[in-house]
């Protein structure tokens, strides 16, 4: 089974139902169907290996997502945010590629590259005009999806998602037909996100109507969701923090009362946040998605009674549940390990290990599975006594004090219990006495900015004295990517740079 199955299932069912809704157009399950077959048949007469998507999210990504899969090649949209050199590396990394989207660009970086370039408006012609091909899904075992990582240190990796490991995330997690037609999700998280892509799949099998947002903008964000009576939608934490802003400043609020269900990930979640969003919003179901793009999406959940009972509870316990990921999924195994590979037993932290039919853990380059199958995702974490999973950031994160392991992520939490603090971030430095020293980066809350020394005491009071940051700079905001997740080296670099 692939992942074109899912749509065609959909769209044998009910056909005219609403599948999609984009630009002021909507598309039912029987016209995406039809355009996806088309866009097959203009890849596969075009003989490329790729199918490339160089654009924001529109019903471009969801043909060429299932157009790929029905022409038995890899779907690889590429992040139209890069620097030309980035870009033009990646471009040439997926030649022979059938690429959709910025057309000008494209061939700006690429000349005489052996690709098929449309635009979009192009694209999505060509594929209704060649629309209503016969074309049946494939067996599963081939490459449905190549991402490329961020990249920080080297050339970016190509992570492999086969269609098994894809359709096994989707037929674990939602019941085929289970959203009634007036359920709605506003997607705007970008297209070469696997939070888009699982976002765009796992819509079109409860066959639940996809609201596009091409470009997030919280303003719009909440004007589309009250329009379109959006019923779910997911948001990474920056993403949420805009969208409470602009609710609590808003003089007229919009209607937002079909809204049930907002999923959040992608970053860490500030507890203070998430506490403030669901006093926002008292009706809306919280959930915590966990994932990586190597083990398809979703791997651990926190969900909406979850995120109630603890918001209501006067157990510091159970309240601190706000601030984890929630379980593991039932068809997901997970261990946290030492240095040497060992389990470790509840509350001690280390490196979050998993596996499942829904983990890759594959790169164009090699496999990163070991002998038993296992994914070391470079996340660091413990477990508590009943199972629920706490992150600390990633491992490489972790800041070695004269030999003692220091999570950022307990210093950025006391930091954040500040009034006059609005986000934080801590990372290790080159010490000469400790070989790494701590130092924090902090954002001042309405024009508001503790002290060093106030800064220092607070989180002498609370923590280790080892905890303390030797150095504490003072930015207008933090490093972040579109995704939500703290770029820990750019702050490294600032801290650098104010020497």
């Amino acid at each position: 089974m692939d992942i074109s199955l899912l749509l065609s299932m959909a769209a044998s069912a009910e056909p005219d139902r609403i599948a999609l809704t984009c630009s002021d157009r909507n598309w039912s399950y029987g016209d995406l169907w039809a355009a996806a077959t088309g866009a097959a048949h203009c890849i596969r007469q075009s003989g490329a290996e790729h199918v490339a998507l160089l654009d924001t999210g529109s019903e471009a990504a969801a043909i060429a997502l299932v157009g790929a899969a029905l022409a038995r090649v890899p779907y690889c949209p590429l992040n139209y945010r890069l620097a030309d050199a980035d870009l033009a590396a990646l471009l040439a990394r997926v030649e022979p590629a059938f690429v959709v989207g910025d057309a000008a660009r494209v061939n700006r970086l690429a000349p005489g590259a052996q690709n098929t370039v449309l635009s979009r408006e192009a694209f999505v012609a060509s594929a209704e005009a060649a629309a209503d091909r016969e074309m049946e899904a494939g067996e599963g075992e081939g490459i449905a999806v190549q991402l490329f990582t961020s990249g920080t240190t080297a050339a970016p990796k190509a992570a492999i998602l086969r269609h098994s490991n894809l359709v096994s995330y989707i037929l674990g997690t939602v019941e085929f037909g289970s959203a009634n037609p007036s359920e709605a999700a506003l997607v705007s998280v970008p297209p070469y996100h696997i939070a888009g892509i699982a976002a765009l799949l796992s819509s079109i099998y409860a066959m639940r109507r996809i609201i596009l947002l091409p470009s997030f903008e919280p303003a719009e964000w909440l004007r589309l969701c009250a329009m379109e009576r959006a019923t779910n939608a997911f948001v990474v934490p920056t993403m949420l923090s805009r969208i409470v802003e602009a609710l609590d400043a808003a003089e007229t609020k919009p209607d937002l009362s079909a809204l049930r269900a907002i999923a959040y990930g992608g970053g860490r979640m500030p507890v203070e946040l998430i506490a403030l969003a669901l006093e926002l919003f008292p009706e809306t179901g919280f959930t915590n998605a966990y994932g990586l793009t190597e083990t398809s999406s979703t791997v651990a959940l926190l969900g909406p009674d979850e995120h109630r009972a603890a918001q209501c509870s006067d157990d510091p316990h159970e309240r601190a549940r706000l601030g984890s990921v929630g379980k593991p999924l039932p068809t997901v195994e997970l261990e946290i390990r030492d240095e040497d590979g060992s389990p470790l037993g509840p509350n001690q932290p280390g490196e979050i290990y998993v596996r499942g039919d829904q983990v890759s853990g594959e790169y164009r380059e090699r496999s990163a599975l070991d002998a038993d199958g296992w994914f070391p995702t470079r996340d660091a974490g413990y477990l508590d006594e009943e199972g629920y999973l706490f992150l600390s950031g990633r491992a490489d994160d972790v800041i070695v004090r004269g030999g003692e392991n220091i999570s950022p992520g307990e210093i950025e939490d006391v930091l954040l219990t500040h009034p006059a603090i609005s986000d934080a971030a801590a990372v290790g430095v080159p010490s000469t006495e400790w070989g790494e020293a701590v130092a924090v980066a902090i954002v001042g809350r309405d024009g508001l900015v503790p002290g060093e020394q106030e800064v220092r005491d607070l989180v002498r009071t609370r923590l280790r004295s080892s905890r303390v940051p030797e150095r504490v700079l003072v930015l207008d905001q933090l490093p972040y990517n579109e995704m939500g997740k703290l770029l820990r080296r750019e702050v490294r670099r600032l801290l650098a740079e104010a020497d």
